[in-house]
């Protein structure tokens, strides 16, 4: 029997067989964070939880874990559930790792933590909802409010709408399984900011540029759904990371730095998080998503990031599992 003094739950979703990349990659996040445990002297406890919370709450009282581990990333199916995770667990007073239940939410709903940002004053770009018409002619890129990892978003999501135009929207309407927005492309650098929490606060890993080759004049330059979890799409091959900068991109760094953290401080972030960005040809960083619970696979940015950093997998799960 374990000890619960050193016991932590991995709670992650229940993922059927038959679910895609982007799901079961869930499960490999679920078995590298057990072995990182494990190897640090911890006793992990997978428990798969679904949207019955009584039965979850059940398990979790007769484990009496030391803290659990958060994988969770969505709940029946529905990204915009996830928060009830964490919701749970302080309802229960049960310490877990990575930001709380109400930042959870306020980064998941991509629309309303726009408006969050732009109350702020950080740069993001502009939107519209279906019904609204487009204030300007211009490329926008069509996206769901709630879900992540790219879901539904291709070389067919960037699309050139006329000013007033006001049905843009008709195409989308069953892509996506819940709540869409357009926003303003912007046609540029992306980049991704890593941060993990410290013991004197968050800290910004190197950053990671996402370089588009191979790509067809006119075509978008996205991280799609394809670029992400299809490895037999030219997308996956050519949308690739690089970590090293020619100095006069210090400035630009700089900054992306400083509106990663002032993300941090407005959503009360915690333990570990990832804000995207794209960069404007005049060299103006956009903020496109705050994602406060990132990929922890070993291949995924996060911990390519860390890795950078030069913190090992198992340290960087340690930073996360001990951070308040």
């Amino acid at each position: 029997m374990m000890s619960a003094k050193r016991t932590i739950v991995v709670l992650y979703p229940l993922i059927s067989t038959d679910a895609g990349r982007d799901d079961l990659d869930t499960l490999v996040q679920r078995d590298e964070v057990m072995e990182s445990l494990f190897r640090s002297g911890y006793d992990p406890a997978p428990l798969a939880m679904t949207l019955n919370l009584e039965e979850a709450a059940h398990e979790l009282r007769r484990i009496e874990p030391l803290k659990v581990f958060n994988l969770v990333e969505s709940l029946g199916g529905h990204d915009r559930l996830l928060h009830l995770a964490p919701a749970l667990l302080e309802a229960m007073a049960i310490p877990c790792t990575g930001s709380p239940s109400g930042a959870i939410m306020r980064t998941t709903d991509k629309r309303s933590a726009k408006r969050e940002m732009r109350t702020a004053g950080l740069p993001t770009p502009p939107f519209i909802t279906p019904g609204e018409a487009a204030p300007e002619r211009g490329a926008y890129l069509v996206k769901s409010s709630w879900d992540h990892g790219s879901a539904g978003i291709d070389e067919n999501s960037v699309v050139s709408l006329q000013r007033g135009d006001d049905r843009w929207h008709d195409n989308f309407r069953k892509r996506f399984r819940s709540e869409y927005f357009a926003e303003r492309y912007i046609d540029g650098r992306e980049f991704n900011i890593s941060l993990i929490q410290g013991s004197g606060g968050p800290e910004v890993l190197p950053p990671a540029e996402m370089c588009f080759h191979g790509f067809r004049d006119g075509e978008p330059k996205i991280v799609g759904y394809r670029a992400k979890w299809d490895d037999g799409a030219a997308e996956y091959h050519n949308t690739v990371r690089r970590y090293d900068f020619p100095d006069g991109d210090g400035p630009l760094l700089d900054s992306l730095r400083d509106l990663s953290l002032r993300c941090w401080r407005l959503f009360e972030l915690s333990g570990y998080a990832r804000v995207d960005f794209r960069v404007d040809e005049h060299g103006a960083p956009w903020i496109l998503e705050v994602n406060a619970n990132p990929c922890l696979s070993s291949d995924a940015g996060f911990m390519a990031a860390a890795e950078r950093a030069s913190l090992g997998y198992d340290e960087a799960i340690r930073m996360i599992l001990e951070s308040e």
